[in-house]
């Protein structure tokens, strides 16, 4: 994608006030000195639209060597032609000189627009009004002076208000997404930050559809972020409309905060992480209205889907995520990491005929740490459900054990659990089965519950229950004595220890 540069003015233009400090033709009209004429628009539309920064009044035919852009021409037109062919290369050269409009005052001289005036602004799109009633000129005047000098002002207050917002910012050492967000209110359109690979960091859409969002980048405004001959990467916002400070402003005071931010913490080492961790939030929030978004936020971080052989991981204990992306990317993957509570997450892509073995797993999760992971997904929520069963798989299993690899289509009612996290049906049973051990421990204080985990954790092996539950055996046979009394079951059915592991497993993901 091309991105433009800043340009700074040559000396010979002068500098100009942003397009949304002027008013327009439209503006004009509505004002009380033009209405007192009974104004008629001849040619409109987009025409009234452009942008008014200064009243010019003059009947010479001369004029447009006077112009330099963005006036309106008042006229009664009494010293121009009547030959046709002038008039039209007299509106023609008043059209390159970029006039905003021509607002012409009817009379006896013309007590019509002549028609090649009105073919050349109709062909060109230059606003055309009339005049049905003699009015004051210096009152319109007057009043389109008063109007820019208003619009200058508010644009000046806004930038003043801008300038101390990104200086503070700055000074706060904000991070890249609360001043790209900040930026996008500011302008009023979608912004987005790219580091110089062009892979998306971070972007504020204001309710918009992403996906439509990155595909629009081609048409965005762009400044770089850059300070002292190093650049970083660069901040674009769509088409909308032009705030009071203008557009380019904004966004170079959004860029400028985000530069100082990367000289103040060395580099921009923190955007990858940044755009990494963003992605995995929303993804495990849920917050996304559409899976296209998610799809496209991780397209354009590098991350494909389509084609590929995905597992959201966990990997236990607490680690460089820098390192554990790092590792990831030298065993062949692509991938995005971040710290999500206690443990490190993950999102691996390989190809689809890749198997990921043991080995390579562990070597990603580094030294001494042991790693869960979820089933192989193609599409952003299969990677959802894999990401949330490898997580629940880690808060059941926690990191006792020493290093291993556990893998949830391993452990089948882990991944039952997983596919059904959201049946209303599946809670509905685990409450219906635990309701009498739920509350003696809400009114007792009690442990039936974790009593329970233990023996379906090692339905086998009652000493390594006891032993897990911290209880004497003895202690130990008294609880499940009661556990069996208040749930009127068989602990030694096979069926019933089934279906009380998978109530157990329900009630933990649901308070996860």
């Amino acid at each position: 994608m091309q991105t433009s540069e800043r340009h700074d003015f040559s000396a010979d233009h002068t500098h100009r006030p942003a397009p949304a400090a002027f008013v327009t033709v439209a503006d004009v009209l509505r004002s009380a000195a033009v209405q007192r004429g009974a104004p008629e628009v001849v040619v409109g539309g987009a025409a009234l639209d452009a942008a008014v920064r200064w009243v010019h009044v003059s009947d010479s035919t001369a004029v447009a060597r006077l112009l330099d852009g963005g006036e309106l021409l008042l006229t009664t037109g009494a010293s121009w032609p009547d030959d046709g062919r002038m008039l039209r290369e007299f509106a023609v050269r008043l059209r390159e000189v970029g006039l905003a409009g021509i607002v012409l005052e009817l009379s006896d001289r013309h007590p019509t627009v002549p028609a090649a005036v009105a073919e050349v602004c109709a062909r060109e799109g230059l606003a055309l009004v009339v005049l049905t009633r003699e009015v004051k000129f210096v009152s319109v005047t007057e009043a389109v002076h008063h109007a820019l000098i208003a619009a200058q002002t508010a644009a000046l207050e806004e930038r003043r208000h801008l300038h101390d917002l990104f200086t503070a910012l700055s000074l706060q050492g904000a991070p890249a997404d609360v001043v790209v967000a900040e930026t996008a209110r500011a302008i009023g359109a979608p912004v987005m930050l790219e580091n110089l690979a062009g892979e998306l960091i971070t972007g504020e859409y204001l309710g918009r559809g992403v996906a439509a969002a990155l595909e629009g980048r081609a048409r965005a405004d762009s400044v770089p972020v850059q300070a002292r001959g190093t650049r970083w990467g660069t901040l674009l916002a769509l088409p909308g409309a032009e705030p009071a400070a203008g557009r380019h402003i904004v966004l170079e005071q959004g860029a400028t905060a985000l530069a100082f931010g990367c000289l103040a913490d060395g580099g921009d080492a923190e955007w990858s992480l940044l755009a990494q961790r963003s992605v995995i939030d929303d993804l495990l929030g849920a917050r996304f209205a559409d899976a296209g978004d998610i799809a496209a936020r991780l397209a354009a971080g590098g991350f494909e889907l389509t084609g590929r052989r995905c597992h959201g991981v966990v990997v236990g204990g607490s680690d460089s995520i820098a390192g554990l992306a790092y590792r990831a990317r030298q065993a062949g993957f692509a991938v995005l990491a971040a710290r999500a509570g206690d443990h490190d997450v993950a999102l691996l892509s390989a190809p689809a005929s890749a198997e990921i073995d043991d080995r390579t797993l562990l070597r990603i999760a580094g030294a001494g740490r042991p790693i869960f992971v979820g089933p192989a997904a193609d599409d952003v929520h299969g990677l959802l459900s894999s990401l949330r069963a490898a997580r629940d798989l880690a808060d059941s299993e926690g990191e006792g054990g020493g290093v291993r690899v556990r893998r949830v289509g391993d452990r089948p009612l882990e991944r039952l659990i997983a596919t059904l996290r959201d049946d209303r049906r599946l809670h509905e049973h685990s409450e219906r089965m635990l309701a009498s051990l739920i509350r003696y421990d809400e009114e007792r204080r009690g442990d039936l519950l974790a009593v329970l985990a233990a023996l379906v954790a090692h339905p086998g092996n009652r000493s390594a229950a006891a032993a897990a539950s911290h209880l004497s055996r003895s202690v130990f046979y008294q609880r499940l004595t009661l556990i069996g009394d208040l749930l009127d079951a068989d602990l030694d059915d096979g069926e019933t220890l089934a279906a009380l592991h998978l109530a157990l497993l329900a009630r933990r993901r649901r308070s996860l």
